[in-house]
């Protein structure tokens, strides 16, 4: 019975001191592989101030009047890359007034529209080769935020109307036209 233990004492210390040397030289040679074992890594350093530099005044200045005059615009600017939402401000609810009409009779798109003033001016789209392009027919928004738009259809097939009011549109309305 000694001599099972035994031999299986060595056979345990045998496998464990293989499997010490077979991690060892591959780790060894894994660290030896890598390009950066080497050379040391570069440190990053400061080059440069991180402090924002002042390139002009945004205070008022006199030209020789009483009141002071303005050397920049408060609004801030709508340029560039900037993305909007069609529905941004406000919103314009659309309801055409006949869903089927023949070609060359008119269609009237009645709505109301919240969060613009009273007198901004509406226009009519149509989507044309994947495009809304605007058609003739403009109004100005009544007192109620309400308007009415009509327009004559001339081309068949399906026509998608909406309303705009600078960026802002109105849901997509389908007229049949035959």
């Amino acid at each position: 019975m000694n001599s099972t233990l035994c031999s299986r004492c060595v056979k345990a210390i045998g496998a464990g001191a293989l499997s010490v040397a077979l991690l060892s030289a591959g780790t060894a040679g894994a660290f030896a592989a890598s390009p950066g074992a080497a050379s040391p890594s570069p440190k990053p350093s400061m080059t440069g101030s991180a402090k924002p530099t002042k390139t002009g005044s945004a205070k008022p200045t006199k030209t020789g009047s009483a009141k002071p005059t303005k050397t920049g615009s408060a609004k801030p600017s709508m340029t560039g890359n900037a993305s909007r939402s069609p529905m941004t401000n406000g919103s314009i609810s659309s309801k055409a007034s006949k869903s089927q009409v023949i070609a060359g009779q008119s269609v009237t798109l009645t709505g109301r529209a919240k969060g613009l003033k009273v007198g901004t001016k509406l226009q009519l789209q149509h989507m044309t080769n994947g495009k809304w392009t605007f058609l003739k027919s403009t109004t100005t928004l009544k007192n109620g935020s309400s308007y009415s738009l009509t327009a004559k259809l001339n081309a068949r097939g399906r026509q998608q109307l909406r309303v705009m009011a600078g960026e802002i549109a109105s849901p997509t309305v389908t007229v049949t036209v035959k």
